[in-house]
């Protein structure tokens, strides 16, 4: 049996990977034998799952509960029809929970199941002359039912229908088209589970003349003064992430209030449940300050109405919003919207959109058992110090700066790794976003010493998230060598990555933060400059590393003066020496190898020699790590009370006086 569980894992990945035959993993699958049923869990995604994500239930318990009489009382029975699910499981002290549909799955007599909603499908199944239609292409093999709320009066429904299809063909239906929701397959393999996938996609699509792909489309420029007003519009109570997508199809729903009405409402349960049943529609196009004053009393409106902030806004020429906690809510609210204007758009193939009735809207907006999936799906939200908020690190890819995105990324933030390096830049986000699939990490090449790049580095920002609190201005060059031996190129190429570059990276990220504190005037940020031991006391045969570090504290103390009032944050972060990383520790640029080939520690024979020298100058006797700078970090980022310090992290071996 452990074969079929795993045969039902592989093609229940297999149809969750893909983004037209399921959204956010969501659909569900089963293989029963004469005892027992494997059913997908409540919450679990199709995408990933494993045959742990199973819940195996006793086939007789389970038989028990379609014959059971309920409450009348739409809570108190789906309530009831919950604990009788879940006291048919083998494992009662399994913590998973048996999909709602699993009666569905276990009334229909073939080994597996497997329920979808493929956009192609819904485009039919969403449309006005869908029953008809599904006659004409499949004729009485299929059997069709009309809309009906989910849950257990749905199951019921769907029995009593398979009993009398039995009565008429002697067997049961392959094939089961649920009216504004989606399909079941069964069959007693899985090869014919796909073979029978492949059949309906293709006399479906043989039915469709219109265009069924949509280019890409530049995002407006504007964009980036648009989305960090909008999120700060929107995070009145919570931070929130902003994602945009722009393709024709978008542009195609955008143009008019009257297009707009062709998706201002749900198709399927699954819309709501992420989605929520209402939509924004912003037409107002011009300047983003006309788009931006549009936007506020929108959203004022909407809240007011509602109860909930908006998490889809379309804008006329800007493109599809999506706003929640974190981005992989933000990208599936993407997915599941885009899906929602396919539909409607292939409907017209099929007498045109048939959107769920508010009295449909109203039983899944208000059903327990649908919020719990949402909940379960997305897990227990984002945690951690930094939880919801977005940070660049510049020096990102190796050394301090790759530490310091890591233990971002642990708290919870969203980070954007800059650096220069093509190389360990890709290798490092791909390191970083094993942490978590909630927030995420991008590479943006950026040249900190290029006002062009470092102008780019934050559009960019802008574009992934939606705007920025955290710049960690991280990266940094050092050439030791004495005014002998230093040239001018060296001391110039420093002075630019050291002292100039922190200006850069000041200025365009002000500009972000001060534009969302205009739009929330609760909301703080932080600029942070990495600085060294060297910036608070000279550093011999090494002035030009330590005069651009200087040069940063003056820079953090004006930069704070002027920025405090917008509520940005501007301090410097003082590490003593970071042996482990690779500017110290590279076997052939690293500082270890340079100041035994220049003579700075005096009598040094080796490498170990001039460690060991360092480390005797520490009080803590060891050199910085990841974590002691990450202790100062995040106490300048959750105190509102402090800016323009200088704050040294050397073991003791820099005291202030």
């Amino acid at each position: 049996m452990k074969n079929k569980v795993q045969e039902l894992a592989e093609i229940s990945r297999f149809f969750g990977k893909d983004k037209e035959a399921v959204i956010a993993g969501g659909g569900n699958t089963s293989f029963k034998d004469k005892k027992h049923i494997w059913v997908k869990a409540s919450g679990v995604s199709l995408a990933d799952i494993t045959p742990d994500g199973f819940v195996k239930l006793n086939r007789e318990r389970l038989q028990k509960v379609a014959k059971k009489q309920y409450s009348e009382n739409i809570n108190e029975r789906e309530q009831q029809v919950k604990e009788d699910l879940s006291s048919s499981k083998t494992d009662i002290s399994s913590p998973l929970r048996p999909s709602v549909e699993t009666n569905m799955h276990e009334i229909l007599g073939y080994s597996f199941v497997v329920h979808l909603h493929p956009t192609f499908m819904n485009a039919l199944l969403c449309s006005k002359k869908s029953k008809q239609i599904t006659r004409e292409l499949f004729g009485e093999e299929v059997l069709y039912i009309t809309y009906t709320d989910p849950g257990y009066v749905l199951f019921k429904k769907v029995e009593s229908a398979v009993e009398k299809y039995r009565k008429k063909f002697t067997h049961d239906p392959k094939l089961l088209f649920l009216e504004n929701h989606g399909i079941f397959i069964s069959a007693d393999s899985i090869q014919e589970i796909r073979e029978l996938y492949t059949y309906v996609l293709n006399k479906i699509n043989s039915n469709i003349s219109s265009n069924t792909k949509w280019a890409e489309l530049p995002v407006d420029k504007n964009i980036t003064e648009i989305l960090p007003a909008l999120r700060m519009i929107l995070s009145k109570d919570s931070l929130k992430v902003l994602k945009v997508r722009h393709n024709e199809l978008i542009s195609h729903f955008y143009k008019n209030k009257e297009t707009f009405t062709l998706i201002n409402r749900p198709f399927t349960p699954d819309m709501i449940v992420y989605c929520k049943a209402d939509y924004l529609y912003i037409s107002q196009s011009g300047s983003p300050e006309k788009i931006i004053a549009a936007l506020e009393l929108a959203v004022k409106s909407f809240i007011e109405k509602k109860g909930y902030a908006p998490k889809i806004i379309l804008i006329k020429n800007i493109g599809l919003i999506a706003a929640d906690d974190d981005v992989q809510s933000c990208e599936i609210l993407l997915d599941i919207f885009e899906d929602l204007m396919k539909i409607s758009y292939l409907s017209d193939n099929f007498g045109g959109p048939r959107f769920l009735t508010r009295e449909n809207i109203q039983f899944i907006e208000n059903w327990e058992i649908e919020n719990y999936r949402r909940k379960i799906s997305r897990g227990s939200g984002l945690e951690g110090k930094v939880k919801g908020k977005i940070a660049i690190v510049t020096g990102g890819a190796m050394g301090f700066g790759a530490g310091i995105a890591e233990d971002l990324m642990k708290q919870g933030a969203n980070v954007i790794v800059a650096d220069v390096n093509e190389d360990e830049g890709p290798r490092t986000i791909d390191n970083l976003n094993k942490i978590s699939k909630r927030n995420k990490a991008y590479f943006v090449k950026t040249d900190v010493s290029d006002p062009e790049s470092v102008a780019n580095l934050i559009q960019e920002t802008v574009m992934l998230f939606g705007g920025l609190d955290i710049m960690v201005s991280n990266a940094g060059i050092l050439y030791a060598g004495s005014l002998e031996e230093m040239d001018y190129p060296n001391f110039e190429r420093m002075t630019r990555i050291n002292y100039s570059a922190y200006f850069l990276c000041a200025q365009s990220a002000s500009q972000i933060m001060k534009l969302q504190y205009r739009y929330n005037r609760d909301y703080y940020a932080d600029i942070i400059q990495i600085n060294s031991k060297s910036g608070l006391k000279g550093s011999n045969k090494n002035f030009a590393y330590a005069g651009g570090k200087f040069g940063g504290i003056g820079l953090t103390q004006s930069f704070a003066l002027e920025l405090m009032p917008f509520n940005i944050k501007v301090n410097s972060i003082c590490p003593g020496n970071f042996f482990d990383g690779p500017l110290w520790s590279d076997p052939k640029k690293g500082l270890f190898i340079q100041y035994l080939k220049t003579g700075k520690v005096s009598g040094a024979k080796t490498i170990e020699d001039v460690k060991k020298h360092y480390e005797e100058q520490v009080p803590a006797g060891r050199g910085c790590r990841v974590e002691d700078v990450m202790k100062a970090l995040y106490y300048v980022i959750e105190q509102q009370y402090e800016t323009g310090q200088a704050i040294p992290v050397t073991g003791g071996q820099i005291m202030l006086h």
